[in-house]
């Protein structure tokens, strides 16, 4: 009697994915306990409806496919799913630069695929079996229930494969396990209870390898390249929290991933490809692939009186087209857009939960639910967005830069091998990548690490600077320090998350998130984030919030479309980054390592993802009513970003070596890069003269409007705009700069510095500027000032002997003449000299004093 229930639920998620399978054949095997399954082709259209991925598949088969049930133990042992060598194979879909070639064609792929989404639904209905009257059904429901929610579901060798251009990325993750645990983590078969109105699951993943290779035009590789990652193991846990035993959908989701070690290697004919990699995740979060190609002419009538509506919060408000992306768009706009638009990851992810953490509709219906009842519950399931917490933890993470050169085999006919060499190291620990999001409306993200640092490794450009028989310590290999260790710190990194023994999930409490941003700033502020980490904290926080007294805004209160409701929505957007004490030693091994980086990652060709539009003046002004000025005057969506650098110290060595005139004209594009090797022996130059620059704090602030265009379109318009709205048509920035000194030092052979001469003693400065947005706008209005500036300098006092003077000139020289720098450029007695007039005086001071009064008139403006 179980068989006629649970097998319709198997067989529909099969016969939905994979081809050409006979239900028959199919439903005889599941009856016997197992199914083995070879050789299957995948339903490339469903996957890529289902997932609403930019990709398309170009291949997708699986070679085994085992389905073992357990049907006289169906309570207590799980359903067991193996996959045996999945692969699939993506690209970037061909017609993503075609979105917008008509207002209509959204609204004709929409039917589409509502078409399509409601033909493939009666034929999951018609699968289910007839309600038995010899079981209950709510214990039908009951088991369906807990069969559901102990599946196994294993994976041995999953390849992926993305190909883009001249690009192959693959991944391929040798196995990877999904269960269900207990309240220890262990595996168990569980199921949620009224007391226990929890599930969790583990997913583990073994020996992930990702690559990133070359193709040429025929689709070959013809050499490949170090792995990106090489058997990375890492482990997901899943914790879900529902309300009710009746509860379709979760009201709060973890998903947490910890990874022990992660070691990343890029070769330089990599960099310029993982560059590419990101710009497109880059782009796809944006929302920005689907501009318009080149040559295209947009037609404004598609957006024109749209306009308006992304400010002032008409009832086209909930709206804004692509020909507009908007940083953060998936979070920022509550839109309802058609599905087959571009949006952001974001977006994405959010209506892809569902599918993830519920049971689907054809499972109810398979119990012999009513349908209309069915219905009624799921709008009122709907009616609450989920809590989704996600987070990435990472102990301890290290990115290898090598060069690589060609090496060709003793034989003519021999294929050529790549030989690569490490340059540079990047050490990382404790790092968390965390973000919440409650719908649309409300979504953070926190990103941390407690420690840092950067080394140089073997030789550069021919010059063997840390080869092993040079014998330098590694104190003088790091050049980059940031943060503390992870012996000292401890594993705050992962307070609060499902690897923390002790957050709220671990200890049988439900855990409590704060969703109002006043707390939010309150709770998560600069010093908060570093006692967590100590190196670098980054908060991200968007919010739309209802000032009309209702609270935070799910995005359910904006499907009415109504003006009144949608006035009284504020979003809200701000970044905060703070980087603790860091110092930071510029010499000639790690000024050529960072130099010759930047210049393997402008070796490309590829084109953008989207190309900015044209800086056009819109002849079709918008006319607003007072009325609509006055409502626009009330509150008007900003980002606003913050950055604080603590206490920084920058030391500047004279240059040991000079080949920037290969390195230069490169980045300046000027010329094409050359494999120039240099020849000449390094010898390191002890005592080593440097410049030591210390910083208490940096403060910089940047503020821009969320809708920079709409806005400007519509102030411009405007007869007599007022300060206000003037004052948000510009781009804000402000630089600060607390206890800003300079001195003189020297690296002896030790590795240590002596103590600092100041040069330039202590002083604070500030500096705020402001840039009109779309100055084509403003052409009628020539008093409207384009840039203005503010400089603020209370005090400067810089002072040095003649001999300070000299080295300052040495140290400069080093780096603006080309070749390697003799020591006898500076002799023992100069330096003697210099480090030593602090204790016996000096008998010749140039001070220049430039002060600048604080005055009670405001400070005047320069246009």
């Amino acid at each position: 009697m179980l068989e006629s229930y649970v097998t319709p639920i198997l067989m529909s998620y099969v016969n939905r994915y994979i081809k050409n399978l006979k239900p028959s054949d199919l439903q005889l095997s599941l009856w016997g306990g197992d199914v083995v399954l070879s050789k299957l082709e995948l339903k490339l259209d469903v996957l890529e409806q289902e997932l609403k991925l930019p990709f398309t598949f170009l291949s997708g088969h699986i070679h085994e496919l085992r389905i073992h049930v357990p049907w006289t133990k169906l309570g207590s042992e799980p359903v067991v799913i193996t996959i045996n060598t999945m692969e699939c194979i993506l690209k970037l879909k061909d017609g993503i630069q075609d979105d917008h070639e008509s207002c209509g064609s959204n609204s004709t792929n929409h039917s589409t695929t509502e078409n399509t989404k409601s033909s493939i639904k009666p034929r999951r209905i018609q699968q289910a079996a007839p309600t038995d009257p010899d079981l209950p059904p709510g214990y039908v429901q009951s088991l369906i229930r807990r069969v559901v929610n102990n599946v196994n579901i294993v994976i041995n060798n999953l390849i992926l494969k993305y190909v883009e251009d001249d690009i192959v990325l693959s991944v391929n993750i040798t196995s990877a396990e999904c269960y269900t645990v207990g309240e220890l983590w262990d595996r168990a078969f569980m199921d949620i209870s009224a007391t226990d109105l929890v599930l969790r699951k583990v997913i583990n993943f073994s020996d992930c390898t990702v690559c990133l290779d070359k193709r040429n035009a025929s689709g070959k590789i013809e050499f490949y390249q170090d792995p990106l990652l090489y058997k990375c193991s890492f482990r997901t846990r899943l914790h879900f929290t529902y309300d009710n035993l009746n509860s379709k959908m979760p009201s709060v989701i973890k998903i947490h991933t910890l990874v022990e070690s992660l070691k990343l290697s890029i070769t330089d004919q990599q960099l310029p490809m993982f560059i590419r990699i990101m710009q497109l995740g880059i782009a796809l979060y944006y929302g920005e692939i689907g501009s318009f190609k080149e040559g295209e002419i947009e037609d404004p009538t598609c957006h024109n009186k749209d306009m308006l509506g992304n400010i002032t919060g008409s009832e086209d408000e909930t709206r804004i087209d692509m020909q507009y992306p908007t940083q953060y768009k998936g979070q920022e706009l509550h839109s309802q857009q058609d599905e087959e638009q571009p949006q952001g990851w974001v977006s994405w992810a959010w209506s892809f939960v569902p599918a993830i953490v519920s049971s689907d509709d054809g499972e109810e219906d398979c119990v012999g639910n009513d349908p209309a009842s069915t219905t009624h519950q799921q709008k009122a399931q709907a009616l609450k967005d989920p809590i989704v917490s996600i987070g990435f933890y990472c102990t301890k993470a290290t990115v290898t830069f090598k060069l690589t050169e060609m090496q060709a085999e003793s034989s003519y006919y021999s294929p050529q091998k790549v030989k690569s060499k490490e340059v540079l190291c990047w050490e990382q620990e404790g790092t968390t990548v965390e973000a919440l999001m409650m719908g649309e409306p409300f979504f953070d993200c926190q990103i941390g690490f407690v420690g840092c640092r950067a080394m140089c490794l073997k030789g550069i450009m021919g010059v063997k600077d840390f080869e092993e028989n040079m014998n330098r310590s590694e104190t003088e290999a790091c050049f980059f320090i940031c943060g503390e260790n992870l012996s000292t710190k401890g594993f705050t990194y992962l307070t609060n998350s499902l690897f923390d023994y002790r957050s709220p999930e671990n200890n049988g409490t439900r855990a409590e998130f704060i969703l109002d941003s006043t707390h939010h700033k309150e709770t998560y502020t600069e010093i908060a984030g570093m006692q967590r980490f100590g190196a670098f904290y980054m908060d991200y926080l968007y919010t739309m919030e209802n000032t009309s007294g209702k609270g935070s805004t799910n995005q359910q209160d904006f499907s009415s479309g109504k003006s009144e409701d949608l006035g009284t929505v504020q979003e809200k957007s701000t970044k905060s980054l703070v980087i603790g004490p860091l110092n930071f030693r510029l010499d000639s091994s790690a000024v050529h390592r960072i130099l010759k980086m930047i210049v393997c990652a402008l070796e490309h060709e590829y084109e953008p993802y989207s190309r900015l539009k044209s800086d056009i003046k819109d002849e079709n002004e918008t006319i607003l009513n007072p009325e609509e000025v006055a409502f626009l005057e009330e509150y008007i969506p900003t980002r606003h970003t913050s950055v604080t650098l603590l206490k920084c110290t920058c030391t500047i060595s004279m240059a040991e070596f000079n080949l920037l005139d290969q390195l230069l004209p490169v980045i300046m594009g000027e010329k094409n890069s050359s494999n120039f090797m240099n020849t000449t022996n390094f010898q390191s130059l002890r005592p080593l003269p440097s410049i030591r620059i210390l910083v208490d704090k940096i403060n910089v602030e940047h503020s821009v409007p969320m809708y920079a265009e709409q806005l400007v379109h519509v102030v411009s318009s405007l007869t007599q705009p007022s300060d206000n709205l003037l004052h948000y048509c510009y781009v804000h920035c402000y630089l600060k700069i607390f206890g800003f000194q300079a001195g003189l030092t020297s690296l002896d052979c030790s590795g240590s510095y002596c103590l600092p001469v100041p040069i330039i003693p202590s002083f604070s400065t500030a500096l705020y500027g402001k840039l009109l947005k779309l100055p084509t706008y403003w052409t009628k209005r020539s008093q409207i000032a384009i840039t203005e500036g503010i400089f603020e300098l209370p005090k400067l006092t810089i002072q040095a002997t003649r001999a300070q003077t000299l080295l300052l000139q040495a140290i400069y020289q080093s780096w603006s003449h080309l070749g390697n720098v003799s020591s006898s450029v500076v002799n023992e007695a100069l330096i003697n000299e210099v480090f030593q007039s602090i204790e016996i005086g000096c008998c010749y001071v140039a001070q220049v004093d430039l002060e600048l009064l604080a005055s009670n008139d405001p400070p005047t403006s320069t246009s």
